[in-house]
């Protein structure tokens, strides 16, 4: 038997994959420790420069102590990013399913396995889709996942199913690009595939971790609006408000149709990515974005300064100053702040569930962060009292 420790960096997917290698590991009969593992599993990003460089940290930092470090995920598959790593480490160049086939064969079984067991979690990310046959100029995710392709309907409910009688509240779906989920031969799109998910027996609730905005069309509205245990809230990455900027990036949507698209959302919350500093990002046109992030109301902006990665259209453009880049993401953080206060003043005096994940806080149904009393995993009733520093002050109801 060996110990192991596992790390993820990056988003939901990077967290479904490392999960997916736990699992493995723990049912192979290996024993999971916080950290300091003999063997440490690291799931990397390389969305950013910044992500692979916390990767390479991160991979270094286990190197020493660690037998054996596998690294797993994104950056594992980007040429040269692990160069010069110690002897000990063994960069898979695999994600998924198919980086957790890979560690737990070179790690191997022992006698005794555990055919089942429970995540520490009170939410769990199933994943339904990976990879991106997209082109964005920017966007190095499809050399490094490859095309879109999407489980089976019947694996990924069954999944669910498993999720639910473990004991997990929330199910989050997820995917690289989650709206090119398809199971044409069952003929599933990602709206029946969401409301059959969300009839699962014992499910609480359920969530999209992220969508593109041309995947969000009337039946997938009606799916979310009409199923009361889906969250009321979708994050759509916006990345740019400006129709010259979105043309550059090779975005499939002007600022205009991206409004347009998500008027009949009115009411739920929203949240989004921005890239600011991208090579034709002028001052008129990020104060667009600015514009248009105020109109949508959104409940909060993930904000990432430009950074030309490897292998993409503009891996050679890089014409934004860091100065301005810093000052922009400055500037549209604080507008995110604002906006996020503003959703949580107008929760003040109604009553939510919060699913509380760590002592004191959770998140309501909308995704909106209430700071409440009660154990972690429980699903509170709460009623909302006022705001604080990190989100929405409230009491059981």
């Amino acid at each position: 038997m060996a110990t192991f420790s596992t790390r993820f960096l990056g988003c939901k997917v990077s967290f479904a994959d490392v999960q997916a290698t736990r699992e493995r590991l723990l049912a192979d009969g290996h024993d999971e420790v916080p950290e300091g593992g003999e063997i440490e599993v690291v799931n990397t990003c390389c969305v950013t420069h910044e992500a692979v460089s916390k990767s390479r940290q991160a991979v270094a930092r286990a190197a020493r102590s660690a037998r054996t470090v596998y690294v797993t995920g994104c950056a594992s598959n980007l040429d040269g990013a692990f160069d010069g790593a110690a002897e000990s480490v063994v960069v898979t160049r695999r994600t998924g399913e198919e980086a957790a086939a890979f560690v737990a064969g070179d790690v191997g079984a022992i006698g005794c396995v555990n055919s089942e067991h429970r995540l520490d979690r009170v939410r769990a990310f199933v994943k339904i889709q990976d990879g991106c046959s997209f082109s964005c100029a920017f966007c190095v995710i499809p050399l490094v996942r490859g095309g879109t392709r999407s489980r089976t309907a019947t694996a990924v409910l069954a999944e669910i199913r498993r999720r639910v009688d473990q004991g997990h509240r929330e199910i989050v779906l997820t995917g690289v690009n989650l709206g090119c989920f398809r199971d044409r031969e069952a003929g599933y799109t990602l709206a029946r595939l969401v409301r059959e998910a969300a009839a699962t027996p014992g499910l609480e609730r359920l969530r999209l971790s992220s969508i593109e905005v041309n995947h969000v069309d009337r039946q997938l509205v009606a799916a979310v609006t009409e199923t009361p245990n889906v969250s009321p809230h979708l994050h759509v990455p916006l990345q740019s408000g400006d129709d010259g900027v979105l043309q550059a990036m090779g975005r499939r949507y002007t600022a205009e149709g991206f409004e347009r698209r998500l008027a009949p959302l009115a009411g739920l919350s929203l949240t989004t990515d921005v890239i600011v500093g991208f090579p034709v990002e002028g001052e008129a046109a990020f104060a667009r974005t600015l514009a248009l992030v105020e109109r949508l109301g959104v409940a909060k902006v993930h904000v990432f300064p430009y950074s030309p990665r490897p292998g993409t259209r503009t891996a050679a453009a890089d014409a934004v100053p860091t100065e301005v880049k810093r000052e922009r993401g400055a500037r549209l953080r604080a507008l995110s702040d604002e906006l996020a206060r503003r959703r949580w003043r107008s929760r003040v005096g109604t009553i939510d569930r919060v699913l509380v994940d760590r002592p004191g806080r959770g998140y309501a149904d909308d995704y909106t962060p209430w700071l409440v009393p009660g154990d972690v995993g429980e699903l509170v009733r709460a009623r909302a009292v006022g705001v604080g520093a990190e989100g929405v002050l409230a009491v059981a109801a």
